[in-house]
């Protein structure tokens, strides 16, 4: 009996371990089956946990035409402007539901009208354990600009060159009033307005003749065309070019760089390799860029100051060193001597640029 009762316990013992593994193993599965099936179908992607394809009753493989003809068909059944409740099929639905429906037509049409839209939410209804990807994808289309940003560029490049040549002109406009009022340029374009016969007054009569006012403001015309075309202005008054806005320097561009290489090569060529002697365009040249000066700049000085440069070589980098110590030093000794320039030094010192004064009558 003792015997049996031991054999009894030793296949206890020895059951018990063969059975533990198996309940074990169970667990696992009886947790996967218990876990809710991955779904596409999301709240705030698309149309939420409806299927853009059901809401506006179409297949999967529905052309592009048969999607828009499904969707007119519904917008003009739940469109908010054109709901009427009560009508047959549509007794259950009220102005609320209806618009909300109406909401939910429209995000599908617009899931599915577009290709690459389409193409995003097929992968979604085909991959939808891929969470991360799904709402990065929608985003990334929500929040992507929809012009293209070519588009954007070319615009606000040519808004900016519109920009440039209207204020340029207006600049150039206030110089041309400008001189016209000062004495100097006048008499000179009214003596050349007489020699060409432009202020030859004849006797008109009848219903051709004119005002008192009408002649001035001609002859007024006539001076302010010859100082236009006879002065030249340059700086920030000058006229105005279309090759210095903004679009036709990009579009330039490629053209100015290989000029400007081809000239650099030249360069090298001519007066480093050949030691050739430098001309007088290649004298002032070098004398703008010791004195860095822009070309525009250079340009509005006048002839004698050029030719002055070049009898003192200044292209020479040491001459032009020694030139520009005797300015600063003629400066020093001119601001010292100049009278205004006393009051003014007599004033920062005891007035100074932030100091207010009240003066007692």
């Amino acid at each position: 009996m003792a015997a049996s009762t031991e054999r009894s316990g030793g296949s206890d013992r020895t059951g018990g371990p063969l059975r533990r593994p198996a309940a074990l193993l169970l667990v696992p599965v009886l947790v996967l089956v218990s876990l809710p099936a991955a779904s596409a179908l999301v709240e705030g992607l698309y149309c939420g946990t409806e299927v853009c394809y059901d809401v506006l009753g179409v297949t999967r493989e529905a052309a592009k035409a048969d999607i828009a003809r499904a969707y007119r068909q519904l917008a003009r059944r739940y469109h908010p402007d054109r709901f009427r409740p009560g009508e047959p099929g549509m007794e259950a639905e009220t102005p609320e539901s209806a618009q909300r429906k109406f909401l939910l037509i429209a995000t599908a049409y617009e899931t599915l009208k577009d290709e690459d839209t389409r193409r995003d939410y097929d992968y979604m209804l085909d991959h939808p354990e891929e969470y991360y990807q799904h709402y990065y994808a929608y985003y990334r289309r929500q929040l992507t600009p929809k012009v293209d940003v070519r588009v954007v560029i070319l615009v606000t490049i040519c808004a900016i060159s519109i920009f440039q040549y209207y204020s340029w002109h207006s600049s150039y406009n206030e110089a041309i009033n400008y001189l016209v009022t000062v004495p100097k340029y006048r008499i000179q374009a009214t003596e050349i307005a007489r020699q060409q016969g432009l202020l030859n007054r004849t006797k008109e009569k009848g219903k051709n003749r004119r005002s008192k006012e009408e002649i001035r403001e001609q002859e007024e015309e006539v001076i302010r065309d010859i100082i236009k075309n006879k002065i030249d202005i340059k700086g920030g008054y000058q006229k105005p070019n279309l090759s210095d806005l903004l679009l036709c320097q990009i579009v330039l561009c490629p053209y100015y760089v290989t000029t400007y290489v081809a000239w650099s090569v030249s360069w090298f060529y001519r007066f480093t390799v050949r030691r050739d002697h430098y001309g007088d365009q290649e004298k002032l040249y070098l004398i703008r860029r010791n004195m860095r000066m822009s070309q525009s700049q250079f340009d509005s000085l006048d002839e004698n100051t050029r030719e002055t440069f070049l009898k003192k070589q200044l292209w020479i980098k040491e001459k032009y060193e020694i030139y520009r110590q005797e300015q600063e030093e003629e400066m020093k000794v001119k601001m010292a001597t100049d009278p205004r320039m006393k009051r003014y030094r007599r004033w920062m010192k005891n007035e100074g640029p932030g100091r207010l004064t009240f003066i007692d009558d």
